[in-house]
């Protein structure tokens, strides 16, 4: 917030700097009267207008340099994000024991597209990816596609510290390996 308070003071002062300029200029030209003021007072009001200028060029580098590096952070994570989410995919697919066929209905039906769309791209009868849906909600355990995908996004935003703890506080003598499902009955996650 403060930020924003630093960016209005300084294209404040800009403008009140550039209205200082303009209207000295128009008042030369249109002749208007004005009461003369000492030399030294117009330069050194001439000097804080220049100042003032300066300094708003200057601030103005300096926050879309920060706004550039912002925004390469942002791009950086988000590749991130979609290179976990790739992998996710992947690993579930293998999980669950997909087919070839079924991980591409699979990765059609998560971005979205409808079922006539899917069997136009896979060349195949709008038949054919329904019973291949259908396989695969089995093979997730969920009812239809929005489950498919919740389960997506809930893997992406668990917090992975808290499973680490709760398979820290796990009694020595449990399993020595738990299941994603395993971990999320013991978060209370749904």
């Amino acid at each position: 917030m403060n930020r924003v308070w630093v960016i209005v003071t300084i294209l404040v002062i800009q403008v009140l700097s550039a209205v200082f300029f303009i209207s000295d200029i128009l008042s030369a030209y249109v002749g208007l009267w004005t009461q003369p003021l000492p030399w030294q007072w117009r330069e050194w009001m001439e000097i804080m207008a220049a100042i003032g200028l300066a300094t708003g060029v200057g601030f103005g580098a300096v926050s879309l340099w920060y706004a550039h590096r912002e925004r390469r952070v942002a791009e950086a994570r988000l590749r991130r994000a979609a290179s976990a989410f790739a992998d996710l995919l992947h690993e579930r697919f293998a999980e669950w024991g997909l087919t070839p066929a079924e991980k591409d209905v699979a990765l059609f039906a998560i971005k979205g597209m409808s079922t006539a769309e899917i069997a136009v791209l896979r060349k195949t009868s709008e038949g054919t990816v329904k019973a291949q849906t259908n396989a695969i909600y089995r093979k997730a355990g969920v009812g239809g596609r929005s489950q498919l995908l919740s389960l997506f996004i809930e893997d992406l935003m668990r917090d992975d510290n808290a499973v680490r703890q709760t398979l820290i506080a796990a009694p020595a003598d449990g399993p020595a390996a738990t299941t994603d499902a395993d971990d999320r009955a013991r978060l209370g996650a749904s």
